[in-house]
């Protein structure tokens, strides 16, 4: 019950990951009623989990890699949670 939990969480979180690089490549316009919203809230989710690796790494010539580092730290943590129950 707990790893299917787990395995959920960790999902829906990559997924958001995945649509804010996404996101990030194609800037659709804020102010669309549709992707307005979208693109609000899977930043405001994402940031702040982005935010402290992009200090410690800064983007490299324009290349971000903190939702790289953030993904591997994410299955790190799931495989070590995974393991206890």
């Amino acid at each position: 019950m707990i790893a299917t939990i787990i395995n959920l969480l960790y999902y829906i979180f990559i997924i958001l990951l995945l649509a804010r690089v996404v996101l990030s490549w194609t800037r659709p316009d804020p102010y669309h009623p549709t992707w307005g919203p979208l693109m609000r809230l899977v930043f405001q989710i994402t940031e702040p989990i982005l935010a402290p690796v992009r200090r410690i790494l800064p983007p490299m010539g324009g290349l971000d890699l903190s939702p790289l580092i953030v993904w591997v730290a994410a299955s790190f943590l799931r495989t070590v949670l995974l393991g206890f129950f």
